[in-house]
């Protein structure tokens, strides 16, 4: 008797234990106070379009961009996708950027940042998301197109992706011409634009034939839809002084 209580106190703590984590979870799509305090906002409420557009027109697409359950979700072709890219209303130079994104198998998209349609034919920097089964994996330099790098241009370092269906965590830190990107808390690329090996870089990629590429003072946030199911939650920014 005296084991069973004992067991049975055991179980009374767990269940206390996890019913506070569940309580105490942040919901998605919502900012702690802290973080409000901090100075961070949501780039997405979880349920509208509101904040973004599409780059083909003034308004968010009507197909193609799915929103249910918290999650925003860029739908295959043959599931009714192909509206294009979406990107943010408003312009950003230094900031801080988290978001979480979920791949399917052989997926690909990214984040892009500092767009401008007028400028560099409408290319930009882009940090990588890709599932590892994706052809454009083994392209580039370097490993410069694996997920977290900058897109055919600096290779991302060290960069551990989640297991396929998974929910993985990205960063962008943006402040002056520094630029950081993260990956599930880790840190695992480093660059500054403008600069030498930055431009060394530029000239042995794709985006070599414009000048000063990826050096302007600001410009929209970018998710891309390239024809694969991804989803993406928890947006939010802190703009940097």
């Amino acid at each position: 008797m005296k084991h069973l209580l004992s067991m049975v106190a055991v179980m009374m703590s767990a269940v206390a234990l996890f019913g506070n984590e569940a309580c105490c979870a942040t919901a998605a799509n919502t900012l702690t106070a802290k973080e409000r305090q901090d100075g961070w906002r949501l780039l997405w409420d979880g349920k509208s379009g509101d904040g973004w557009r599409s780059v083909r027109s003034d308004s968010f697409p009507a197909r193609g961009w799915e929103i249910a359950d918290g999650e925003l979700t860029v739908l295959p072709k043959n599931a009714g996708g192909g509206a294009g890219d979406i990107i943010t209303r408003e312009t950003y130079s230094s900031f801080i950027l988290k978001l979480e994104f979920r791949l399917t198998d052989a997926a690909n998209s990214g984040v892009k940042y500092f767009f401008d349609p007028k400028r560099h034919g409408g290319t930009t920097l882009e940090y990588q998301v890709l599932d590892t089964k994706h052809p454009d994996a083994t392209k580039g330099r370097d490993g410069n197109r694996m997920v977290a790098s900058l897109y055919d241009v600096l290779p991302a370092v060290g960069a551990k992706l989640k297991p396929t269906g998974e929910w993985n965590s990205a960063m962008i830190v943006s402040k002056g011409k520094q630029v950081e990107h993260w990956l599930n808390g880790e840190k695992v690329l480093t660059f500054e634009r403008g600069s030498e090996t930055f431009r060394k870089a530029v000239a042995l990629s794709k985006f070599n034939k414009h000048p000063n590429w990826g050096e302007q003072e600001a410009g929209h946030i970018l998710l891309q839809d390239h024809n694969d199911r991804v989803s993406y939650r928890n947006i939010k920014i802190k703009v940097l002084e």
